[in-house]
């Protein structure tokens, strides 16, 4: 009997992942691997942290169904798991500025989870402006919900690299419906402080703390992309 895990097929057309029976120390269990790579992390080893996660998605693309449509079932545990396993290692990749990595690995999410659970779009559209994907870009935008600030900025930040200004018009509508996001972007400063990370991983954080989260989370675009955020402050 194969020591690896199968993709079974289920009656809805999508696949559940059926493990063999294992001891510990098994390394196809994605669960596990997401687990000690985060607990790894938490440690302050994340070099460590990112290549077993890496590691864990080339394992991932050893064992998967050669077929055209792989649509993972949501509510099966093992599923998430390695979906989760997918987007963090694709998060690993955006951050140190491996978009066309990032890109194929968020593509593999969407394949597999077509309603995007994990809203892999967002970053997906980050790495398409990066790469200078366009086309690519106009055709995820719409996919991300109006009520996201990301969109908004998303939307700026293409057309800044496409022609080095920003529309008036959605100048206007960040200003107006993200006053929060708008502010912490044109920040001088964004301050990593014990009451930000108190905020932020409470229950309920605030919209003036998630502003401060997702600027840190794309900080290193404007770092490589440089003269966005200055034309944001200028507008």
């Amino acid at each position: 009997m194969s020591d690896t895990p199968r993709f079974l097929p289920t009656a809805e057309n999508t696949y559940v992942i059926s493990y063999p029976e294992h001891g510990p120390g098994y390394p196809y269990d994605f669960a596990v691997i997401l687990r000690r790579s985060r607990e790894c992390e938490r440690g302050g080893d994340v070099e460590r942290a990112c290549n077993m996660r890496y590691d864990g998605v080339k394992k991932l693309m050893d064992i998967l169904p050669d077929e055209d449509d792989v649509w993972l079932d949501w509510e099966d545990e093992g599923c998430r798991a390695v979906l989760e396993l997918l987007k963090s290692s694709a998060i690993d990749h955006f951050l140190v500025g491996d978009f066309e990595m990032a890109a194929g690995m968020f593509e593999m999410i969407l394949d597999m989870d077509p309603k995007d659970h994990l809203e892999a779009t967002k970053p997906l559209a980050y790495c398409y402006v990066a790469l200078g994907e366009y086309e690519l870009f106009d055709e995820v935008i719409n996919d991300i919900s109006d009520k996201y600030p990301e969109k908004e900025i998303l939307k700026l930040w293409s057309e800044f690299r496409r022609n080095g200004s920003l529309p008036a018009g959605e100048m206007i509508h960040l200003r107006k419906n993200f006053p929060v996001f708008y502010a912490e972007f044109v920040a001088p400063t964004h301050p990593v402080s014990p009451e930000y990370l108190a905020d932020i991983e409470s229950e309920r954080p605030s919209r003036e703390a998630q502003a401060r989260e997702l600027w840190l989370q794309t900080e290193h675009l404007w770092t490589s992309f440089p003269g966005f955020i200055e034309a944001l402050r200028e507008s």
